[in-house]
């Protein structure tokens, strides 16, 4: 791509940019604001809930932050105890805004389950799942895989032990429950700069009738093995921050595959999953380096949680409040 096609990409990305501005500032219609109908609902307890994983910080933060705003009931998650209480307290000084903070470890099946139970317990279920804790190791030029086990535990599996997790307690209802599962262009299949050079594996990964748990759960075990061998140069996986670019790439698939198993099911049990990109944004995971704010990043998937029932989608990719390939 030239200096003028450079130049053009960029504008349209800015224009991007404005436009989701002006759409963040239009607030809600009331006919828009299903979440305000489950209070109301004989069956329902207070507000809708919506949990936030990772969300003592950045995007997660912004995610909680803006959904509470709306009006839900948040429930902020976080490993670091101190931090969690101090975020949740942070947006609890705006006026009318419902949150509390829970202790989380994706990447602990037990932490992961006796946090469902409290869940259950305390609140009977949730309608919304934000999926935003990760992690990235990576900064600027690095391209190390010295932490590429804990980038794919806590991406991947944590991503999915959360759903496997949380499914059953999403509360049903007219509008469906929604996940949203942060991601990353960087973890896009035929993304143009970032791909992985392994077509047949790519070919897999976009066809649905190949397309399956077992097929990304190798994927992934493979990249740790090769990582472990020192070999993974040659196996053209990502070019870019590899193991982050690998981890989303395998929420992207996982998010595609689930949507398929959800499709089908009766309206009033409807569960619309979908994963965004963010964009690269200015928080400690970047080392500040990004050129949107956490408010801009965290937009389309608060967006994609509070879309109206007639107008949510399932198994998408997005950006900048568009639907993007995978």
């Amino acid at each position: 791509m030239g200096k003028k096609g450079k130049a053009a990409a960029r504008e349209r990305r800015e224009q991007r940019r404005r436009n989701v501005t002006l759409l963040r500032a239009v607030p809600y219609a009331p006919h828009q604001r299903w979440w305000d109908s489950l209070s109301l609902a004989p069956s329902s307890a207070g507000r809708a809930v919506a949990v936030v994983t990772g969300a003592n910080r950045g995007i997660g933060y912004e995610a909680a932050r803006q959904l509470a705003a709306h009006g839900l009931h948040v429930v902020l998650t976080s490993r670091d105890a101190a931090r969690g209480r101090d975020a949740a307290e942070q947006i609890r000084a705006a006026a009318g805004v419902s949150v509390e903070w829970r202790r989380l470890d994706v990447t602990d099946a037990a932490s992961v389950g006796e946090f469902a139970a409290w869940v259950e317990h305390t609140h009977g279920g949730i309608h919304v799942l934000v999926n935003n804790a990760g992690v990235n190791f990576n900064r600027g030029a690095d391209n190390s895989v010295e932490f590429a086990e804990q980038v794919i535990e806590t991406n991947y599996f944590g991503t999915k032990r959360m759903i496997e997790a949380m499914m059953p307690l999403i509360k049903t209802s007219p509008h469906g429950g929604r996940i949203v599962n942060v991601s990353s262009r960087l973890g896009r299949v035929n993304g143009r700069r970032n791909r992985i050079g392994d077509v047949s594996l790519r070919d897999r990964l976009l066809n649905d009738d190949q397309l399956s748990e077992e097929l990304i759960n190798e994927m992934v075990m493979k990249f740790l093995e090769q990582t472990k061998q020192d070999n993974w140069f040659s196996s053209e996986w990502p070019q870019m921050y590899t193991d982050y670019s690998v981890s989303k790439l395998a929420v992207n698939a996982y998010t595609k595959l689930l949507a398929r198993r959800l499709l089908d099911r009766p309206e009033g049990q409807k569960i619309y999953v979908n994963c965004f990109c963010p964009g690269w944004v200015k928080t400690a995971m970047t080392d500040w380096e990004g050129n949107i704010s956490a408010e801009e990043g965290a937009d389309t998937g608060v967006w994609l949680a509070l879309l109206p029932q007639d107008q949510a989608t399932i198994g998408k990719f997005f950006a900048e409040r568009r639907e993007i390939s995978f």
